[in-house]
């Protein structure tokens, strides 16, 4: 695990960074707001393990941080998810896929994780989920509803699913 010396100026700082240090993660919760989807997100995977951050959105925070702490787990006992896997990942019984976000939407999805960070680069995964009838937000049958909970941040070979 990298040392790199931070100093905390408030208690969310301190939380992550005590996180961090004892776990090797921290999970943030953005809650829903004005009729926009809570998202959630990772910080430290990067720092720890060399591993991409990842960011769900559109699920509770409940489910959300019970899919990022089983790929936390995976990721610390070495056996990582394949990111480019077209089959996708089964994550708490859900056919998962993998997207790496553009840069551009750091700043409105993950800014504590930049704070982290200190503007080094970093990459970042969104976990991308289906709704009730196995169709992701490319997918053209899918709800509008569903599209608008679960914005996709990045492009990826999802189109041909």
């Amino acid at each position: 695990m990298s040392q790199i010396q931070r100093i905390a100026k408030d208690e969310p700082e301190k939380i992550v960074l005590s996180n961090i240090a004892e776990h090797g993660w921290h999970c943030v919760n953005v809650l829903e707001d004005n009729g926009s989807p809570p998202w959630s997100f990772t910080i430290g995977l990067h720092e720890t393990w060399d591993h991409p951050e990842f960011i769900i959105i559109g699920r509770s925070r409940a489910t959300s941080h019970e899919i990022l702490k089983t790929l936390a787990d995976d990721i610390e006992s070495n056996s990582q998810p394949d990111l480019s896997d077209p089959n996708g990942h089964l994550l708490l019984g859900l056919k998962c896929h993998f997207l790496r976000v553009d840069a551009r939407y750091y700043s409105d999805y993950v800014g504590f994780a930049l704070w982290f960070y200190r503007k080094r680069q970093f990459p970042l995964y969104q976990i991308i989920w289906p709704d009730r009838e196995q169709r992701y937000p490319s997918d053209e049958h899918a709800p509008r509803s569903f599209k608008e909970w679960q914005p996709v941040l990045g492009t990826s070979g999802l189109e041909r699913s």
